[in-house]
């Protein structure tokens, strides 16, 4: 696997993979992976492209209270999974190459970033959208996968992609989950023992609320359900909401696809989640 940290590098590199008759898939990250990161560049291995990931702890997406300076960083780590995952090559860009002095552009994705994490994390997805489009442009994927489990980033990526005519295919991978079901977040590493335990009930008070929703419990009931749920397994709720698939909107319709969403504190560390409620007529 190569290891690029120049621009320059990384577009001769990528040349060299166009030159070679390579599509070329992308797999955005900010480091610390764990499985499911690995899940997504073997999604990309079987479909036959060189793959590149990029590790970049982005700045942009982090709000003044939030966790940038203790973010984990594990570059040797992460090198070493993705190398055994099979991995092309490694972006690396340090800040002042992502973000040269006098950068002065920001991305805003309207609709979709608006509710949910966008309410809650006031200039996140701003964050999002200007990171992506500046990894779009530098490696110039044929494809680039994103994981389910940050739904709502990937919803406003696939709105950007159609607005601006990136021309770039955005391929969700399942959310990936330990064996008693909590979905994998680099942010995991920060519960103690206590809170790992109590963390399951995010996932299974959602499992139980999409089967509720399927069999026609009413949805304002189910919700306030997995709210008092969460609260007593010691999560500060930040949401728990019914969205239509595609609009993130709360205005659900029982013939389209939905997604129950949430997120919860226990302690300092924010866990979100999601799991698909298919169309019912």
């Amino acid at each position: 696997m190569q290891t690029i940290r120049t621009l320059e590098a990384l577009r001769a590199a990528i040349a060299d993979f166009r030159s070679a008759g390579s599509d070329i898939a992308l797999v955005p990250t900010m480091g610390a992976l764990h499985s499911g990161h690995i899940a997504l560049i073997e999604t990309a291995r079987r479909q036959g492209r060189k793959v590149v990931a990029s590790i970049f702890v982005n700045p942009k997406q982090f709000g003044p209270n939030e966790d940038l300076a203790r973010y984990p960083r594990r570059e040797a780590a992460d090198a070493r999974m993705l190398t055994e995952a099979g991995c092309d090559l490694l972006w690396l860009p340090p800040v002042d190459v992502m973000y040269p002095a006098g950068f002065a552009t920001n991305i805003s994705v309207a609709g979709v970033s608006e509710g949910l994490d966008g309410a809650a994390r006031p200039g996140h997805f701003d964050g999002v959208a200007t990171v992506v489009a500046k990894l779009f442009n530098q490696v110039r994927p044929d494809i680039a996968l994103f994981g389910e489990k940050d739904f709502q980033q990937l919803a406003v990526i696939r709105r950007m992609v159609a607005d601006l005519d990136f021309g770039i295919e955005i391929e969700g991978v399942p959310t990936q989950r330990d064996d008693d079901g909590l979905a994998l977040s680099s942010r995991n590493v920060y519960l103690d023992d206590a809170q790992r335990a109590a963390a399951v009930s995010l996932p299974r008070a959602l499992g139980e609320a999409a089967r509720a929703i399927l069999r026609g419990d009413t949805p304002l009931d189910v919700l306030a359900a997995v709210r008092d749920s969460l609260t007593a397994a010691g999560f500060v709720v930040d949401y728990v909401e019914l969205v239509d698939a595609a609009t993130l909107t709360g205005d659900t319709d029982p013939s389209r696809p939905r997604r129950l969403v949430a997120a919860a504190r226990l302690g300092t560390t924010r866990l979100i989640d999601n799991l698909d409620v298919p169309a019912t007529v």
